[in-house]
């Protein structure tokens, strides 16, 4: 027959069904073209009707710097796939059961929905579907589409007005695509159960292998699962199992009598088990061999609008848009800390460790380790959040930072002219002269001379820039930030990225400089990154490149701007320097490289901080006990297997930085800092040392702090008032 009269014929037929549809009344022969058909389908508007065919959702693969995989992010589980990489056997079976006549009919099969519409006008309502491939791909789409919960029960409602729907667009599909590729949409989005989506995935979950190696009774299984994919969920029970193993021999005696397998094939495959797995499905930040930092990726692209202008759009970004994430953590600098903290810190311990390396000069996040394990299970003493960053990246309250914050007092003061034999006699305690001492950066007074600062274990007398900071002494700093003023030294701390870990603004008191402000590791290294970069500082950067979907690449560049005069932080490099030979770290020692930092110990042992930096990268670890660590101190506590009396930031926090930098810098050549400007800042100028007094004692510039552990800074917020 000519195709015109074949077209004439295949519309008569599909009118004679909508006149089912729409009348109710007996069915018309179909051989002829009579006018009442083709005006019945004119009244119902029987037109193909082009589809919205957003892409279904795939997975998101996140990688580390070298491209290894570390986690997976979906709402779908879904790997798409061509249809040369299914199984034949795979594509036999959906057909079969599913839709035997697929390759010879268009967009409607006439047979089964004539067949289908006379069950139903019997049964008083829609009870028989007789949906083709490409009708049920359709509803998949609507379905998947569908943004509220009207839309996706409009896409699932049964009923006539959905039927003449999903018939127009499938007119409009047929017509779009081949045979072929309809098959392989419709394989890519249907849903099989136990959280897989499409067949690659299913084949992984159910069977454990690809869809290019399914068995026949794997793929009967799959086949015989789409109809009803909740009900023969085998995760819920051995009653769904049973309902699919039913089904998925129904399966095999459809391909036995289609001639598609033989019946000895069907009985033997009929004769085997289920066979479900059940494999894991990879994905989310509990499965990621580095959770925590998995989930500040995650944090980073939900939160920042670089990846979508609104929350929805960067959720279904990364949930949906099937990329491949692009990290900077690097799997040797991640071993190293992972391994540090391991030594020094049993995941058993009620205190916690964390660290962060990061890149000097590009601000990239190298690695994020702690000594809790990831997950919610309180009897393995797992941790649900991310110890390491700020609770803007799935972190929590953080510890307060201690003396690390000295080394902002310190910059500020070598910004203000001062130099490094510049310096005061700081007594024993601090007294504020009156309540406009200090002021905030509103110009507020809020001195307090009712409240003394001690040093601790410090020792009085004469310091400069140099002795005070490596010796740690608190009435030394509160001297200092009263001369260079508070409120530089804020905005100093600030241009180096410092901000509270829980979001909210810095708590602004004299004791700013003692660090009562609680921080996040990732904070105070990158902010130390900067003083290694010469001043420059750099927003902490977790991702480098994304791939989407269909292969367009988008690199990622370092935000980074000077904020510091690069020869004041090479004079803070210098004074940071020292600490390691002769000040709270000498106890502890180098790392046979150039190397600056500082250590910081909190009011009454709250908690314990390093932070530390080369040209080459930069890392602040601290230690804390998250159940409150003004309420569980760091005395009398046993960690790691050894029990110690009182926990500084030299006797763990400064050990793991040191471990941690040995081996991540291990074939990484040593860059030297640049030499402080010696007209600019050695010697004094403002406040040169007076003239000695009568006793050693009183003109002496270093002497022991803490001689168990060799950290001066003990007790370094001395009592101070809190933000």
């Amino acid at each position: 027959m000519p195709r015109r009269g074949t077209e004439i014929v295949r519309l008569a037929a599909i009118g004679a069904a909508v006149g089912v549809l729409v009348a109710g009344v007996a069915l018309p022969a179909v051989g002829g073209a009579g006018l009442g058909i083709v005006s019945a389908t004119n009244e119902v508007n029987l037109k193909p009707e082009d589809l919205t065919e957003p892409p279904p959702a795939e997975v998101t693969v996140v990688q580390d710097a070298r491209g290894n995989e570390i986690g997976r992010f979906y709402e779908e589980y879904r790997e798409v796939v061509k249809l040369d990489e299914m199984a034949e056997v795979m594509k036999t079976a959906i057909i079969s059961i599913e839709d035997y006549r697929f390759y010879e009919h268009g967009a409607i099969d006439i047979e089964g929905t004539i067949r289908a519409l006379a069950k139903n006008l019997q049964a008083g309502g829609v009870s028989q579907g007789g949906s083709s491939i490409t009708q049920q791909y359709v509803k998949q789409v609507l379905l998947n589409s569908a943004d509220t919960e009207k839309e996706k029960n409009a896409a699932l409602e049964s009923s006539y007005a959905r039927k003449l729907n999903e018939l127009r667009y499938a007119m409009a599909v047929e017509k779009k695509y081949s045979k072929d590729e309809i098959l392989e949409k419709y394989l890519n989005i249907a849903y099989f159960g136990a959280g897989a989506y499409g067949v690659e995935a299913a084949a992984k979950r159910f069977f454990g292998v690809t869809a290019a190696d399914l068995t026949l009774p794997q793929a009967a299984t799959l086949a015989g699962a789409v109809q009803d994919p909740n009900s023969t969920d085998p995760n819920l029970g051995k009653k769904s199992r049973a309902l699919l193993l039913n089904r998925r021999n129904v399966v095999l005696n459809r391909m036995a009598d289609l001639g598609k397998i033989t019946q000895k094939e069907a009985s033997a495959a009929k004769a085997t088990k289920l066979g479900y797995k059940g494999t894991k499905l990879p994905g989310g930040c509990e499965s990621s061999r580095y959770p925590y930092f998995c989930i500040y990726v995650r944090n980073e692209i939900l939160g920042n609008p670089d990846f979508g202008k609104t929350a929805k759009a960067r959720l279904e970004f990364l949930n949906r848009g099937g990329l491949t994430i692009k990290t900077t953590i690097d799997p040797t600098m991640q071993a190293a800390a992972d391994k540090a903290i391991k030594k020094w810190v049993h995941p058993s311990d009620n205190p916690a460790a964390a660290e962060a390396l990061v890149q000097p000069g590009t601000g990239a996040i190298k690695a994020m380790a702690t000594s809790r394990t990831y997950g919610r299970s309180k009897a393995k003493n797992e941790i649900s959040y991310n110890l390491v960053a700020d609770a803007k990246h799935g972190g929590g309250l953080g510890f307060q930072a201690g003396s690390t914050f000295k080394a902002f007092t310190l910059i500020t003061a070598l910004k203000e002219g001062m130099k490094i034999d510049d310096g005061f006699t700081a007594g024993a305690g601090y007294l504020a002269p009156g309540y406009s001492t200090f002021k905030n950066c509103k110009g507020e007074n809020i001195g307090d001379p009712t409240h003394t600062v001690t040093n601790d274990e410090g020792s009085p007398g004469w310091k400069t820039l140099q002795t005070g900071t490596w010796d740690s002494v608190n009435t030394f700093f509160l001297m200092l930030e009263q001369k260079v003023g508070l409120c530089d030294t804020i905005k100093t701390a600030k241009s180096l990225g410092i901000k509270r870990s829980d979001g909210g603004p810095l708590t602004e008191f004299e004791t700013f400089t003692l660090g009562t402000n609680e921080m996040d590791p990732i904070t105070v290294a990158n902010a130390y990154a900067a003083i290694g970069a010469r001043g420059r500082y750099c927003a902490p950067m977790a991702i480098t490149r994304i791939t989407d979907r269909d292969g367009k690449t988008t690199a990622y560049k370092p935000k980074c701007r000077q904020a510091l005069d690069p020869e004041v932080a090479d004079a803070a490099a210098d004074v940071l320097s020292g600490v390691f030979d002769k000040g709270t770290m000498r106890g502890v020692g180098g790392i046979g490289r150039d190397a600056a930092g500082k250590t910081g110990t909190t009011d009454d042992y709250a908690a314990a901080w390093f932070a530390g930096f080369t040209p080459d990268l930069a890392g602040a670890v601290s230690i804390g006990d998250p159940r409150g660590s003004q309420d569980h101190k760091l005395t009398g506590v046993t960690i790691g297997g050894r029990y110690y009396g009182a926990v500084a930031g030299a006797t763990l926090p400064g050990p793991i930085w040191k471990d941690t930098m040995l081996a991540a810098l291990k074939n990484v050549p040593p860059t030297s800092f640049a030499p402080i400007d010696p007209a600019r800042f050695e010697g004094c100028s403002q406040a040169c040392r007076p003239a000695p007094q009568p006793t050693d004692d009183d003109t002496r510039e270093t002497g022991p702090e803490d001689g168990a552990v060799g950290d001066a800074d003990v007790g370094d917020d001395g009592g101070g008032p809190r933000g």
